[in-house]
């Protein structure tokens, strides 16, 4: 979140580079392995943009007050800023997964303008599928229930902030088919992750799903950072005030599983992004998962 990066359409394992001659043919190439040098040169950067020059109370200012900042981004751009996410049912078959005559609960943590919960609504085969879904921007909300196809028999959205540490949800515990977090847990400061998953737990049904995707350590959009803006680890503050972590595959499986979810998936999505007239190249990386709460 905080620029349009991740919405160029993620599928992986389509098309591969098999000869390094062929990689201007086209946009875009998946799975993308770095060599040696590639990776000690990513590692050189971010030591060089992970020197931390803001003052305590100006870190603390853009933790305690990142509703405010984002508030301001969707004032700014409004719902013209983020293209609905298509991709998802390619990436996520469950989300389309819902059969007529069934329930189903799902639960989108850090929703903004509802980029994720139109398509899910508009493909999903189940009528009765109810979508609740929050973000701690108000503005955000706002503009989602403006969208035309905002259905409140179907939608449910509402402004929380996900860091609280005891969350009190409009719907009971154990209740939650799934769970979905696109790029929302890397704009929050990473002492706060382990909170947040155990709650997610809490509300989900045993069995149900999380279904997580968000930036890799080395993406693109980090290595692009120059110094005096970085506030922790792989942890930055953009220059419109929004922050952003780069996870690594590890930690993830290590804070789902700490919680008590086992693994389904854990794939680091490496891609390969041309700009055939300019000759550019642009690595991008992302980390997809799914996780699941145990049946007791």
């Amino acid at each position: 979140m905080g620029e349009n990066l991740e919405d160029i359409r993620p599928q992986f394992g389509n098309r591969f580079l098999i000869n390094e001659e062929d990689v201007f043919q086209h946009n875009a190439w998946d799975n993308v392995e770095w060599d040696e040098n590639q990776e000690l040169e990513a590692k050189r950067k971010v030591e060089l943009n992970g020197v931390i020059k803001l003052s305590k109370d100006d870190i603390a200012k853009h933790e305690n007050e990142a509703d405010k900042f984002w508030d301001s981004f969707y004032s700014v751009h409004s719902n013209r800023f983020f293209k609905d996410r298509h991709w998802l049912m390619t990436e996520f078959p469950e989300l389309g997964d819902t059969d007529e005559g069934l329930d189903k609960v799902f639960f989108e943590l850090g929703c903004g303008v509802g980029n994720t919960v139109f398509p899910i609504l508009r493909y999903s085969k189940g009528k009765k599928l109810l979508m609740h879904c929050c973000d701690f921007s108000e503005t955000a909300i706002n503009i989602l229930k403006e969208n035309p196809e905002y259905d409140p028999s179907r939608c449910n959205p509402f402004v929380f902030d996900a860091t609280e540490e005891k969350w009190e949800m409009p719907f009971e515990e154990n209740s939650v088919d799934v769970v979905i977090m696109i790029f929302v847990l890397s704009a929050i400061k990473p002492e706060k992750f382990g909170n947040i998953i155990k709650e997610i737990y809490r509300y989900l049904k045993p069995g149900g799903l999380v279904l997580f995707r968000d930036y890799g350590r080395y993406d693109l959009a980090q290595l692009r950072f120059k110094q005096g803006r970085c506030i922790g680890d792989n942890f930055y503050v953009r220059g419109d005030g929004t922050m952003v972590y780069f996870f690594d595959a590890g930690e993830i499986k290590s804070m789902f599983e700490n919680e008590g979810f086992e693994e389904v998936q854990n794939h680091v999505d490496r891609r390969l992004q041309v700009n055939r007239g300019k000759f550019m190249k642009m690595y991008r990386i992302w980390i997809q998962g799914k996780y699941r709460k145990k049946i007791n």
